[in-house]
């Protein structure tokens, strides 16, 4: 699993300075059903936002 995940979307509850994503978990899903062409068919449902 990965140690760190970086995220920019720096207004959610989530955000840690560096970028990083403090969640505890991480539930990303993809527009098309379980696959995904590319990185325009996904969605971070760990968002919240916040400030």
């Amino acid at each position: 699993m990965a140690q760190d995940v970086l995220c920019e979307v720096s207004n959610c509850v989530h955000w840690a300075t560096g970028n990083k994503c403090a969640a505890e978990e991480i539930y990303v899903v993809s527009h098309k059903g379980k696959e995904a062409a590319k990185q325009e068919e996904t969605d971070c449902k760990t968002f919240e936002p916040g400030m």
